[in-house]
């Protein structure tokens, strides 16, 4: 059973828009599968498909090929390579290290060192899969790094992608001692893999002047635009990248959609054909980066009641082969090792640590979930310390007056409100009487071992790289009244479009049907950012909003002098113009501000006030604000097989002021799912010849229906954003994916239980059936040696 609550929609006036409910603007489309995704597209004539060759080592040299043979095969029209690359032969978004092609150093299993083309997919593939087995040599390394273990040494020459960083003041062990209780611990945290519904895909057209018309799945079209710019040494005003909407994205197709676009275009621009390319699911998933899979550790001194006094978190990424994106993310961890506490005197390390796999990318929450979760683990641990609640833990070390500075420098300012929205969670969902069930419950049953958390989050929305943080619009009104808006952001299912849609209506007064969101394109407006960081909404639908208050203006400026009334007796409501005691409709004003000459189109603008950081002193400002939430997680485990079952979840999340609460509370759930497929069953899994086990929906599980849990109750927190974001609201995108941890902090409690809470549950992520099971064994056996 659901519950979904939005106590405040009813209080929404009729004539508003932003606030309402409105269904997703594509929703009945795709529902009735009329939504055009890429590869519904009609092919152009001639077109082509590619597919890639692709190492069958992890790490070495290429030391034969003979690739040119297939020059004679008959179905095959061409085959690039290396040295057919015009232009850039690198593609690293910020740091190089990410080959289009790569012929001689092979840096991961499954890299691209060639591209077929053929008259049609299926062939194309099945060509490249040939070649693959037949046609090339290698030499492979002697030894791989491929998970934690093997990269334990960070003195080894080449063991990071990029240098270490440390946030916070130096701690050492004497600080520590200081306190009248230390406490330490590790954790081992795995990766994930986007498992978008749609697949990577890229329809590339050569354009009469030598440029490129790509259709692509990406999340940053100006991105793309750049590198198939350099890639075929053209200015980037010869590529036009269009994209109307993606089937996910997830962070998966931020970077890691520009290689195949990439590569679509290099084969359009050599053989002066369409071409299209599509991964299969098994390559899809062996070829792109996951979330980053980490290894933390944490050191606290605390007092005798479990309050922090200091601190020392390590966190450890697996960066895979190259930078990528990894830099920011790991920062982002760091950044978020607090989640909503205090942690006193405290020193923060970041390592990108290099394996020889596919290099990880963004992934919801950019590192944040991976930073996160190793303050609430300690929380757990220090309530088993201390033989206390946990969620009296909590409520000890949250930010609070006097302590209410993160270890970067930065102000919560809205303290008081995490506090009173926990314990609003804590009295609406009966925390405190099913917690003594569940003691009774646990106390009276040898094989099923029930669990209880509550954990809050206090995730920081911007971007970290400041320059990312704008947006562009372009508004045009039509002589009829009807608006078209195009905008930087790109939708990828969670409603960006729709929410844009409304703020344009909101703005100028006028019916959500009115306005219509095209396709994102870089010849529309440029140079626009990764819609990422939650930001989407925040930034695009600021720069729309001022786009159409640029043209609203004009409107009652020339209704003001037409008309001979003054601004304060005009009022655009519904589509209604009132002018005093007259009232035209929205379209006659706009066609007789046509005839008198008022320009009816705009651009809008926004960047994000307040934040900057200095990334060398570790100080400063980096988020606009914080988004808010609490969740409580109630699970049962089964002790003979680890079995595990999710029983009923409460959530309670900071939307502020809510756009679209139906929207909002659908990326509350399907974020809280997706977490917790991160940390129960979505498992990653390499051989250790480097190559991807866990590549097919066979072998690598996702949540269904029979992971959801029994009952579902998801409210919205009715309060405005204090900062003045678009319409008072926060972003909702990436903040509830961490509320997921409740459920594996359930877990570990239901795990401490064998022991009644004197041993520490030892389970890394995700948290399988058979971690559960091997947690309680160590339960058991602590257990039996104590009563020997």
């Amino acid at each position: 059973m659901r519950k979904l609550t939005t106590q405040h929609l009813e209080q929404t006036a009729p004539s508003q828009v932003v606030g309402k409910s409105i269904p997703h603007e594509s929703a009945a489309k795709q529902v009735a599968g009329e939504a055009q995704f890429i590869d519904d597209y009609n092919l152009p004539s001639g077109c082509l498909h590619a597919a890639v060759i692709t190492s069958q080592i992890a790490k070495g040299k290429v030391l034969a090929q003979q690739l040119d043979s297939l020059q004679q095969h008959p179905d095959v029209v061409a085959v690039i390579r290396c040295q057919d690359i015009p232009g850039h032969q690198d593609i690293g978004p910020i740091f190089k290290g990410d080959p289009l092609l790569s012929e001689n150093e092979i840096s991961y299993f499954n890299q691209p060192i060639a591209l077929i083309l053929a008259h049609s997919q299926q062939l194309a593939w099945q060509i490249a899969h040939q070649a693959n087995q037949d046609l090339v040599q290698y030499q492979s390394a002697d030894r791989l790094a491929l998970s934690q273990q093997d990269i334990r040494d960070l003195s080894q020459p080449n063991a990071t992608v990029r240098p270490s960083h440390c946030m916070g003041e130096k701690i050492d062990d004497a600080q520590l001692k200081r306190s009248e209780l230390q406490l330490s611990g590790e954790q081992e945290i795995g990766g994930q893999e986007h498992f978008y519904l749609e697949g990577q895909v890229s329809l590339a057209q050569p354009t009469e002047d030598g440029g490129i018309m790509l259709y692509t799945s990406s999340q940053h079209p100006s991105e793309v635009q750049k590198l198939v710019a350099e890639v075929l040494g053209i200015a980037f005003h010869q590529v036009t990248v269009d994209m109307r909407r993606m089937g996910g994205g997830f962070g998966g197709k931020e970077t890691q959609a520009a290689q195949w676009a990439c590569l679509a275009s290099l084969a359009a621009w050599h053989c002066n054909k369409p071409v299209k390319m599509r991964l299969p699911r098994s390559i899809d998933m062996a070829v792109t980066g996951k979330r980053h899979p980490f290894y933390n550790r944490y050191q606290l001194g605390l007092n005798a009641d479990g309050v922090i006094e200091s601190t020392k978190l390590e966190v450890n990424g697996l960066c895979g082969h190259s930078p990528d994106l990894s830099d920011a993310i790991v920062d982002r961890a760091m950044f978020h090792s607090d989640n909503a506490y205090s942690l006193g005197a405290a020193e923060v390390v970041g390592n990108r640590l290099k394996t020889d796999t596919v290099s990880h990318t963004a992934f919801r929450g950019f590192g944040g979930p991976q930073g996160m979760i190793l303050i609430e683990q300690a929380m757990q641990d220090i309530a088993i310390a201390t033989s206390q609640d946990a969620l009296d833990v909590r409520y000890k070390n949250l930010y609070r007056d006097g302590h209410a500075t993160t270890h970067y420098g930065m102000p919560v300012e809205q303290h008081q409100d995490l506090h009173n929205l926990i314990k609003q969670l804590e009295k609406n969902a009966d925390y405190r009487a099913r917690r003594r069930q569940i003691d009774q419950w646990n106390n009276s049953n040898s094989l099923i071992k029930k669990g209880l958390a509550l954990s809050p989050v206090k995730f920081g929305i911007s971007f970290t790289a400041k320059h990312l943080n704008q947006a562009g619009a372009l508004l045009h009104v039509y002589t009829d009244g009807s608006v078209q808006l195009n905008h930087g952001g790109t939708e990828m299912g969670q409603g960006l479009h729709t929410k844009v849609q409304q703020i344009v209506a909101q703005t100028l007064g006028i019916p959500f049907s009115y306005v219509l969101i095209t396709s994102t394109r870089t010849d529309k407006v440029p140079n626009t950012s990764p819609t990422a960081a939650s930001s989407g909404s925040d930034l695009n639908g600021m720069a729309a909003h001022n786009a159409a208050k640029e043209i609203k203006q004009r409107l009652l400026e020339f209704a003001q002098q037409h008309y001979q009334v003054a601004e304060e007796q005009i009022a655009i409501e519904q589509g209604q113009v009132k002018l005093a005691e007259q009232t035209i409709s929205w379209a006659e004003l706009v066609q007789q501000a046509y005839m008198q000459r008022v320009p009816l189109s705009a651009t809008g603008f926004y960047k994000t006030p307040k934040i900057w950081y200095d990334r060398e002193q570790a100080q400063g400002r980096p988020f606009f604000y914080f988004a808010l939430g609490a969740s409580v997680s109630e699970v049962s485990i089964d002790t003979l097989s680890g079995e595990m079952s999710l029983d009923r979840v409460d959530i309670l999340h900071d939307v502020g002021t809510s756009l679209n609460p139906a929207i909002d509370i659908g990326q509350i759930e399907g974020a809280f799912i997706q977490g917790l497929g991160w940390l129960t069953n979505e498992e990653l899994v390499w051989d250790k010849q480097g190559k991807l086990l866990s590549n097919s929906p066979a072998n690598y599980k996702i949540p269904t229906i029979g992971d959801y849990p029994e009952q579902m109750n998801i409210t919205l927190f009715d309060q405005a954003n204090p900062e003045h974001s678009i319409y008072r609201s926060k972003a909702v995108g990436e903040p509830p994916f961490m509320l997921a941890i409740s459920a594996w902090c359930a877990i570990y409690d239901a795990v401490a239980s064998i022991s009644q809470h004197q041993l520490p549950a030892q389970l890394d992520s995700p948290a399988t059936s058979e971690r559960i099971l091997m947690a309680c064994q160590k339960q058991y056996e602590y257990m039996e040696a104590r009563y020997e």
